[in-house]
């Protein structure tokens, strides 16, 4: 079954090539969240959930003797992130002779579905019930000094690495910080000839990452092993066919994705 639609529309390989190749192109450009989160999948597009484990609880629930359940899992169906965007008939009409295709639409279409995944990864949504590594319960919370002076944002993070180590995590680790913040540490340290941002970075092995999606004055510390967290994903990013639409042809970009939290004392949020 072409569940994208893609034989409804009266485009060559060739268009449906550059089609794919701008939304890919875009949407790497702005994902953050998958640089250093695991990918489980892509699961395809049959697959409508997955569960999702609590590591931290082990018991079971039992229930009249012989059935039980599992307090430690819970399924979750995989959420649809979309946009849609429309390419003139002119334009392509345009494109069948010395001008190239316009994909400007296309490209505004993935930027804002790759920024909506990173969105529910790092604030999840209430409505849906899905946890966000910036509002997962059971995270670990710390004051966060002001990075824009002396050491502290190599302080904080420092003691924020101890931290889970102390509680028993190792594996890969990973700051992710709002803009503002990447900027404040963008100076020279005093008798060491390096940029704060570079010390901080070596604290998490080089993965030290910005994103505007969280906003200002945001950090979080994340342990981003398999066993942890990743990102489930059934379809990957995909463009569908609509429909014709006052003879302009109205496709869309679609994802279907969920973060997992399997530890979320593997988190760490400054505050």
């Amino acid at each position: 079954m072409d569940y994208l639609s893609r034989g409804s529309a009266p485009f060559s390989d060739e268009l449906w090539g550059k089609i794919d190749e701008a939304v890919i192109t875009s949407a790497r450009r702005v994902l953050v969240g998958r640089r250093f989160l695991n990918l489980y999948g892509p699961l395809g597009p049959t697959v409508p959930g997955v569960f999702i484990d609590d590591l931290r609880v082990k018991k079971e629930d039992e229930e009249d003797g012989e059935i039980a359940t599992s307090s430690a899992r819970k399924y979750k169906e995989l959420p649809i992130i979309k946009a849609d965007f429309t390419l003139s008939w002119r334009d392509l009409e345009l494109a069948g002779g010395v001008y190239p295709v316009d994909l400007s639409a296309a490209h505004e279409a993935a930027t804002k579905a790759a920024t909506a995944e990173d969105r529910l990864i790092f604030f999840g949504s209430e409505k849906l019930g899905i946890d966000g590594l910036l509002t997962v319960k059971g995270s670990a919370r710390m004051k966060r000094g002001d990075w824009s002076v002396g050491e502290n944002a190599f302080t904080d993070v420092s003691q924020a690495v101890l931290a889970l180590t102390d509680a028993g995590f190792t594996g890969r680790l990973a700051l992710i910080v709002s803009p503002n913040l990447y900027a404040a540490m963008q100076r020279l340290q005093p008798g060491t000839g390096r940029l704060e941002s570079e010390r901080v970075a070596d604290l998490v092995g080089g993965r030290l990452y910005t994103t505007p999606v969280l906003g200002r004055d945001r950090a979080v510390l994340v342990v981003s092993e398999p066993h942890t967290m990743d990102l489930a994903v059934g379809v990957d990013f995909s463009v569908a066919y609509l429909e014709l639409k006052d003879l302009n042809h109205v496709l869309r970009v679609m994802e279907t994705a969920l973060p997992r939290i399997k530890r979320p004392d593997a988190v760490v949020v400054f505050e």
